[in-house]
């Protein structure tokens, strides 16, 4: 049993590199017990993101819901035949992460197959459940069970992922329309995006890094430069958008 478990955490490892170089890299500064768990939600998250943006032949509504099914069953049994739902339910039972943050982030999976424009109040639950429940769930491995300390920093930490999605957002603004029919931000016609428009969404996204700041120097010594890095990354990205 040692060496599947083993071997599902290197594959949730493997998705991680394959699919984003730079996230990958900057797990490799965390505390080495952090790496599998955070490897394990990322494997998760981008796996079910991967049913609505890819399978476009296959019946992508069927295939979520028995992705949600096999999650839970995972979690309630401590085992899957998955290896990606093998190293998430570890993470998710070590950790306490449940439905109350699950739940969300497969919520706004299933939104990418039923709606293309978000209005304040979609766009506010897309960016909840596909970003911010994400940093949650890794605040969660980085807090090691302190629930104290999880609330404390929860707020910041959502203030980060949202950021990080907005940004997301702004630099596919075009492919999102012209591949997928999407517009994300709400009241925002891409055929008339201009600069005022964009320095709106500029600004909110500026609030939210600053808000974010005071939260990842208050982070745990196992998590906070690795944290701190993917800041960086996504400011300088930012600036260049």
């Amino acid at each position: 049993l040692s060496l599947y478990k083993e071997v599902c955490r290197e594959c949730a490892s493997l998705i991680t590199r394959r699919y984003s170089t730079s996230f990958s890299l900057g797990i490799r500064v965390f505390d080495k017990a952090l790496r599998a768990p955070i490897y394990g939600i990322y494997g998760f998250v981008r796996f079910a993101d991967e049913i609505v943006d890819t399978f476009h032949d296959k019946d992508k509504a069927k295939l979520l819901a028995r992705f949600r099914n096999d999650t839970y069953l995972a979690i309630e049994e401590g085992i899957s035949l998955n290896p990606v739902l093998q190293a998430f339910q570890e993470v998710a039972n070590e950790y306490n992460i449940g439905r109350d943050l699950i739940d969300p982030f497969l919520d706004s999976m299933a939104m990418d197959l039923e709606f293309s424009t978000y209005h304040d109040d979609l766009y506010e639950t897309y960016i909840y459940g596909s970003a911010e429940v994400v940093g949650l769930m890794c605040l969660k491995v980085f807090v090691k069970g302190d629930d104290a300390e999880y609330e404390r920093l929860k707020p910041m930490a959502r203030a980060l992922g949202s950021a990080f999605q907005k940004i997301n957002f702004l630099r596919d603004i075009k492919s999102d329309y012209e591949e997928r029919g999407r517009v994300y931000f709400p009241g925002v016609d891409y055929n008339r995006f201009d600069q005022t428009t964009k320095q709106a969404i500029e600004a909110d996204i500026k609030k939210d890094f600053d808000f974010a700041y005071q939260g990842i120097k208050q982070l745990p010594d196992s998590a906070r430069l690795s944290v701190y890095l993917a800041y960086v990354y996504y400011t300088q990205l930012f600036q260049q958008l």
